[in-house]
């Protein structure tokens, strides 16, 4: 029975890589009329994302997101706000620091820049960035804040930024923001946040416990932005 339940969740995880692998060799063959280089390359690695995926998930779904869920319900053991607040920066900092679509992102940046933008640079600005925002979505849990009134002065803020930043930054910011949202903050950060929303008496779990990732996107295109501000001056 265990065996049918993992080779159902398997297929389930092959369902989504495969639509994606066929589109992409139709166009390659049928309207591109281009050969496929690296055959088995591709095969081999067509059947490793469907495996490595699968465990990945299985994985977070044992051990990231009830561990989250468990910190973010003990965190109200601690007496001080601030604790709560500095221990939820350094996470959303670490957390950022491993995210693989950044690393990527770093990465290009810094080839197409001619390392005019370090991509050790970039990587911990915006690590500190999603930090400040991942410690601001937790104290807008801890203090029952409204989401309005702290997403609309970061949003000003952005459009501030965006009118003395030089251009290229701008794009990065963008990129760096969606690239911080990736398999290992969403599931982590996310988990802490709605296990302590859900523990907390004043606290609406649907209200205050999502929208957190958001405010990490946020944090860390303005990081990136005041980079750009600093590089210009």
């Amino acid at each position: 029975m265990k065996l049918i339940e993992g080779l159902g969740s398997l297929w389930e995880t092959a369902r989504t890589v495969i639509p994606i692998t066929a589109l992409l060799v139709f166009f390659q063959l049928v309207i591109l009329r281009k050969p496929i280089v690296n055959v088995k390359n591709i095969i081999a690695g067509f059947f490793l994302s469907i495996f490595g995926l699968h465990f990945f998930l299985k994985g977070v779904s044992l051990s990231l997101l009830p561990l989250g869920d468990s910190v973010g319900k003990n965190l109200v053991i601690l007496k001080h706000k601030w604790v709560i607040i500095l221990f939820s920066f350094i996470l959303g900092y670490t957390g950022t620091l491993v995210e693989p679509g950044l690393k990527a992102l770093a990465l290009e940046v810094e080839e197409i820049s001619i390392g005019a933008i370090s991509e050790k640079v970039l990587i911990q600005t915006v690590a500190v960035g999603f930090g400040f925002g991942m410690a601001l979505g937790i104290f807008k849990i801890l203090n029952n804040i409204p989401n309005f009134k702290i997403i609309a002065p970061l949003t000003v803020v952005v459009f501030i930024l965006l009118f003395f930043v030089p251009e290229e930054f701008i794009a990065i910011a963008m990129d760096s923001a969606s690239s911080t949202t990736g398999p290992v903050n969403i599931p982590l950060n996310m988990a802490i946040a709605l296990g302590l929303s859900k523990i907390m008496d004043s606290s609406d779990p649907l209200m205050n416990g999502f929208g957190i990732i958001g405010l990490t996107s946020l944090g860390a295109m303005i990081s990136v932005l005041i980079l750009g501000l600093i590089s210009k001056l």
